[in-house]
């Protein structure tokens, strides 16, 4: 299960270029259910996740990289590219920034995941985090990949 809240970034913290960084590429093979191919560093994946918004089943299995170059080619809509920063957070949370690429650039989404629902709904964001939207589907990679950035 994957329990995660997700905002906008308008202005980056002065430090972020210091916590550790991947580059990410990712393609949708399907977005309803979700069936999404990731290649994160060295490792590749396909991963599952179920229709929801905060709260969504979430399977991850690994594939090799000739795999996942197959079903790259097989993905709809975009390939997403974008930096990951793993910034530590109080209470053993981590905020995971992205920072898109390409298409998708200058977007930047913040995610933070939880061990519950409690605590996802009890979560204080930092100053820097912008608008929270977890409940906007339009900011789920998938519907990036294949609706571009959101309207405003």
């Amino acid at each position: 299960m994957e329990i995660e809240r997700k905002y906008l970034i308008h202005r980056l913290p002065e430090d972020y270029a210091s916590y550790p960084v991947q580059q990410i590429e990712q393609g949708y093979l399907c977005t309803r259910p979700v069936v999404r191919i990731r290649r994160q560093g060295e490792e590749y994946y396909l991963t599952y996740k179920s229709d929801g918004l905060m709260v969504r089943e979430e399977y991850n299995l690994p594939l090799t990289q000739e795999a996942y170059l197959h079903l790259r080619e097989k993905a709809d809509g975009r390939l997403i590219t974008k930096k990951r920063y793993r910034i530590p957070l109080q209470n053993n949370l981590t905020i995971e920034l992205d920072v898109f690429e390409g298409a998708l650039a200058p977007l930047m989404l913040a995610e933070v995941e939880f061990d519950s629902e409690e605590a996802a709904n009890a979560f204080c964001p930092p100053d820097w985090f912008g608008e929270d939207v977890t409940f906007s589907g339009a900011y789920h990679n998938s519907s990036l990949s294949r609706q571009g950035l959101p309207k405003k």
